[in-house]
């Protein structure tokens, strides 16, 4: 917003000086003295634009695919917005990474895209890997969900991108086998994500977590891969953790230009809200 000469403020709960309160029906007799049923519209009124940013509190499995949370602070307010990530989807992330996949001249049609679950230390949201996988079905891809057992997508993720994929004339498949799971791939989207089967349960999902230490990504990975097969990855990543040195370092990796993509598509969404006539 600020290089198309525009302002920008931000605000959070801990920025306000009040102390926000957030939850519904509650009785508001403690340090909190505004909610956000009313911080939210008076807010939003003073912009032209809204981003939101509502993270999955990785409780209720229901209610994030729901994307609950988001639409009840959408609701509050007639100001066009943008979804800067909730609990289930993250746009602007898929935009990007549809522009990394055209600057690289992967196909759409007939490209192979996997989508890979990794080891990481804590259970992560849904929001990258269900918009991702909706992005690569969008596009006409030949798209594989690889990931360990006990680590299937929800139905509902998995649906949405099946439905896409009708649509596209692309495909959808799962395995837990990386030898297959890769064959012919031109691009592997790695990320990690949460076990359906214990959400909100990190103890037990630790117990079935600890088998998988070894799904960190290194060259050995793209042994049935295509030749020149790329690395993408929204970032932050965990080194050594999520995926090696030799990787992130070397010639596969795109994750730079994919952040970097992020600002140009951010700065096109705004120049397209903004110039469109307002009804």
């Amino acid at each position: 917003m600020l290089r198309m000469g525009g302002g920008t403020f931000v605000v959070s709960p801990e920025m306000s000086i009040h102390g926000l309160e957030s939850r519904a029906g509650i009785v508001m007799d403690g340090s909190a003295a505004e909610h956000i049923r009313e911080a939210v519209p008076v807010i939003a009124s003073y912009g032209d634009a809204i981003g939101i940013r509502a993270f999955a509190r990785r409780r209720n499995l229901e209610d994030e695919l729901n994307d609950r949370e988001f639409l009840e602070l959408a609701s509050l307010f007639d100001t066009p917005y943008i979804n800067m990530e909730s609990a289930i989807n993250h746009p602007c992330q898929s935009l990007a990474d549809w522009k990394t996949l055209d600057d690289l001249d992967v196909p759409a049609a007939g490209g192979r895209f996997v989508l890979s679950w990794t080891w990481h230390p804590q259970p992560m949201p849904y929001a990258v890997p269900a918009a991702t996988l909706h992005m690569a079905a969008m596009r006409g891809m030949d798209v594989t969900v690889l990931r360990p057992e006990g680590y299937a997508l929800p139905d509902a993720v998995m649906d949405k991108a099946r439905q896409a994929a009708e649509v596209s004339g692309g495909s959808l498949t799962e395995t837990d086998d990386r030898s297959v799971g890769m064959r012919d791939s031109q691009v592997v989207y790695v990320n990690s994500w949460a076990s359906a089967r214990h959400y909100g349960n990190k103890h037990a999902e630790d117990k079935i977590k600890s088998a998988f230490r070894d799904w960190r990504v290194d060259e050995s990975w793209f042994e049935t891969a295509a030749e020149g097969c790329r690395f993408m990855h929204p970032l932050p990543v965990r080194r050594g953790v999520t995926v090696t040195d030799e990787i992130l370092d070397g010639p596969r990796s795109v994750v730079i230009a994919e952040a970097q993509n992020r600002m140009l598509v951010q700065m096109a969404v705004l120049h397209r809200m903004l110039s469109a006539p307002q009804h």
